[in-house]
This record gives structure tokens, sequence and C-alpha cells, in this order.
């Protein structure tokens, strides 16, 4: 099993209208065909949204994601059109909300890897490629890639597990020209932000983005480059061969998988609610992935 352990219900805001609930984003939709993209403090590991919330994490989110759009605007354009809260909304919206233009979005996750983990390392160690690109001999976990790939997944539903496929499947279901344009982009904003995290002591070993078209453009959509949407770890910690300490929910996914949890993630059972010293490692990780990226002091 899968899934929300409490799916929550829509907030009801006068003039929008609830289009989603999310593994941590809910969106809506204005009166101007515009969509509202509210992050919540939502958790999610091995398919669950768990019931234990990490303070302020949609605002890091967020505004990590706001940080890193500016970075590559003259990559990518983005969805975003404003950063305010609708009237009538919660006050606590404020600082977790983004304004977007509603594009024609592309069915495809375009991942970006530069270094061996995930379900890289698994489909590597089996075959000796990842999504159907040969990879050469020796590669072990969290080794650099000769040169950073495209490899693409297919979006799955919540609890549901996203699918790594080839790019040719990728060119089938969205035309040629588009695929090319995906693999292109995909990795040039890749690129730049590993050489921005670089400069800043991270390693950015993969990625994730979504793309839509507005009009005949691609454009970046969602979050773009955050702990929830990709692996950070500290370069001066890193050393292939081995699971490497990383910017993210880790404490989460440790702590769910410890004796202390006595939770069998292969069983029926919802996960338990977290412990607070896991919630607040958790945040402070967080936290310290945004300060480090950005060189702001989160308040």
């Amino acid at each position: 099993m899968s899934g929300f352990v409490e799916k929550p219900e829509p907030v009801q805001v006068p003039g929008l209208t609830h289009l989603h609930t999310g593994k941590v984003r809910d969106l809506y939709q204005n009166a101007d065909g515009d969509l509202i993209m509210v992050a919540s403090d939502r958790t999610s590991a091995y398919d669950w949204v768990l019931p234990t919330e990490i303070p302020d994490k949609g605002r890091v989110l967020t505004q990590l994601s706001l940080w890193w759009f500016d970075q590559l605007a003259d990559l990518a354009p983005h969805h975003v059109i404003s950063t305010d809260v609708p009237p009538g909304a919660p006050a606590d919206w404020a600082g977790r909300t983004l304004v977007c233009s509603s594009l024609t979005m592309v069915p495809v996750e375009c991942v970006a890897r530069g270094y061996l983990t995930g379900s890289g390392l698994v489909e590597y160690e089996q075959s000796r490629t990842v999504c159907g690109l040969a990879l050469p001999e020796g590669l072990v976990n969290g080794s650099e890639l000769p040169a950073p790939i495209f490899t693409p997944a297919t979006k799955a539903a919540v609890g549901d597990h996203d699918e790594n496929v080839s790019y040719e499947e990728v060119a089938r279901q969205v035309g040629a020209e588009t695929a090319a344009q995906l693999r292109q982009l995909t990795l040039a904003v890749y690129s730049r932000a590993r050489d921005i995290a670089r400069e800043r002591g991270l390693i950015l070993a993969d990625t994730k983005f979504e793309f839509g078209f507005r009009g005949d453009r691609l454009t970046l959509a969602d979050e773009v480059l955050t702990p929830d949407s990709s692996r950070f770890w500290p370069a001066d910690q890193w050393q292939p061969g081995r699971a490497q300490p990383s910017f993210d929910k880790q404490f989460v996914r440790d702590w769910l998988t410890s004796p202390a949890a006595a939770w069998d993630r292969t069983g029926e059972q919802p996960p338990p609610a977290l412990p607070q010293d896991i919630v607040e490692r958790t945040r402070a990780k967080y936290i310290e992935a945004y300060e480090r990226l950005t060189g702001h002091t989160w308040s």
C-alpha cells in the first residue's frame, strides 16, 4: 500500500478552484486561468505522504526555487507570474505561494545525472547502462560520470514510482523535436546549476525538471533544484563506493527503516508519526541547503 496516511481537505478560497492535492503541493486555479501553487510542509518517503509535517519546508522549497529561477533566467523561461497571496487565502500561504502561467505540460520527468546513485545505480549494476545509455565499467555508488546524462522518466501518480524510460521512448511519446529540446535544455540547466553548487561546496548529483509549453516555447515549471527534486552532497565528504550524506529527508528515511520505527515498509500498515528530533534535524538540513546555496540567512 501507499499514498496519503491522512489526506488533507483542500482549503476553500473565494475565487479559486481547487484542482489537485499532490504529495507536497496543492494546486488551484483563479478566474484568469492562472495556476496557484501552494507548497505545504508535507513530506513523503517510500511512496507514502507521512502524517508528520516538517515546519517551514514548503517555504524553503518555494524560496529556493525562486532563487534558482533567477540564476537560470537566461537559459530557460519559467512559469512564475508573482508571489502574491490571493485575497481571502490563509495568512499561512505567505512565502509558499506561486501564481504561475498555465502551461501545456510535457508528460515526462526530465532527469539529469552527473553522478551514479539511486535508480541509476541499480540499473548500472545489472546492465552497465542507465536508461539504456551505456556507461564504462568500474563505476560505483557515488562515482562521477564521464559527462552528465539525460535519463527521463514517466510521471507517476501519488503512491506510485516514476519509471525510467529511454530517450527513444520519450521521442515516441512527444516527438523527436521536443525530445531533443528537452534533452538539450535539461543538460544545460543541470550544468549551470552544478557549477553554481560546486562554487558553494556542494555536489549536485542529479536533479529532475518539469517543462511545459507556453505557446511554442519550453518553460520551466514546478519546483527547481530543491532538496526534494535533487540530490545535493557536501563536496568535502564525497567518497565514491558508499552512500553519500545528503541535504534532503535522509533522516526521515533512515528512521523509518530503523528498529525504532517498528515499521514494515513492505507491509500494509502506513508509516508512523515522526519523532520530534527527526523533524528538527530534517528541517535544519533543508535550511542549511538553502543558506549554503543562496548565501542568504533563513528567517
